[in-house]
């Protein structure tokens, strides 16, 4: 018992390096620990592409065994958060394809906007930001998903070019859009703090 512990409190303290290196070497403990670190990532960026829940589980869950099959292609050219962000990602996106027959990965489909709710004027100043992440979930599939990578996972603009593929002209286009989008429902402002405000609320959860 006292040898588990200690395997435990040593793998804890691990940096991504030291973990891949122990679970290229059979340390399944690694691995879980990776999967806890990184855990809310998947979910976040999945989710925003997924939303159904136990389809949700069958991706991430596909995520993470992605993850252990190629860990050795790893190279550490970039942050290991993003290289498991990209497959997150891909796995999400292929996901949507084979099953969804593509429908929803379509950018510029606003049809998803016709699910919002028209509030009374009375009732805005009643908006939490709860309620702006609920927002956030019915944008077009890509640009929630800019919009999580950048503002709830704070991921580069670079980093999401590399993540999904669009042009770093694409994603800065796609998080202006969205934030205007939101805005014109919401009809207050949506800006830094208050997308802030939301990771806050995600990390709690």
């Amino acid at each position: 018992m006292q040898h588990l512990i200690a395997d435990r409190c040593q793998t804890l303290s691990m940096n991504d390096s030291e973990l891949i290196n122990q679970i290229l070497n059979g340390n399944m403990n690694a691995f879980t620990f990776l999967v806890n670190r990184y855990q809310k990532l998947v979910v976040h960026i999945s989710g925003r592409l997924i939303q159904r829940h136990e389809e949700l589980e069958d991706v991430c869950q596909d995520v993470f065994l992605k993850v252990y099959q190629n860990l050795g292609k790893y190279r550490n050219e970039c942050k290991l958060s993003t290289w498991i962000a990209t497959i997150a990602y891909n796995t999400s996106i292929n996901y949507l394809r084979k099953f969804k027959k593509g429908g929803e990965v379509n950018s510029d489909d606003l049809a998803a906007f016709e699910k919002l709710t028209d509030f009374k004027s009375d009732d805005y100043e009643k908006a939490e930001y709860r309620y702006i992440r609920e927002q956030i979930e019915l944008l077009p599939v890509q640009y929630r998903t800019v919009l999580t990578l950048y503002h709830l996972e704070e991921f580069s603009y670079q980093e999401i070019e590399q993540i999904t593929g669009m042009p770093e002209g694409t994603v800065k286009n796609y998080l202006f859009r969205a934030k205007a989008l939101l805005k014109e429902k919401l009809k207050f402002v949506v800006d830094e703090n208050s997308l802030k405000t939301v990771k806050e609320i995600n990390n709690e959860e």
